[in-house]
């Protein structure tokens, strides 16, 4: 399957680089581009981002901050690079760093369905 094109679909998705092929507790994205690192590392906000994964999948994603508990990083169904089919998951955001003008997402485990 080729790597999907790079860059955001529109202008209110966010790049969301991820260094492995599917994402996992412990597993880091960094959210490129957000007007307001600082901010949103302090306070996030729900926010539609592509998860770029290090083989060059693409994967839309949903950051939710509606419920009462942590972030919830939704990622819709895709295929990784070498042919693995990996179903919609939802992962709790366990936490949030500032990386230079990034912001990194910490994910935790999975949410609860």
């Amino acid at each position: 399957m080729p790597p999907s094109l790079p860059g955001p679909a529109d202008a209110d998705t966010y790049i969301a680089v991820c260094d492995h092929t599917h994402l996992f507790p412990g597993a880091r994205c960094r959210i490129q581009g957000l007007p307001d690192p600082r901010g949103f590392a302090a306070r996030p906000t729900p926010i539609d981002v592509d998860v770029r994964f290090s083989d060059g999948v693409i994967a839309d994603a949903r950051l939710s901050t509606d419920g009462p508990a942590d972030a919830v990083l939704t990622v819709a169904a895709y295929t990784t690079g070498a042919g693995t089919s990996i179903g919609v998951r939802s992962w709790i955001v366990r936490g949030t760093a500032l990386a230079g003008g990034e912001v990194e997402l910490i994910l935790g485990g999975a949410a609860p369905a």
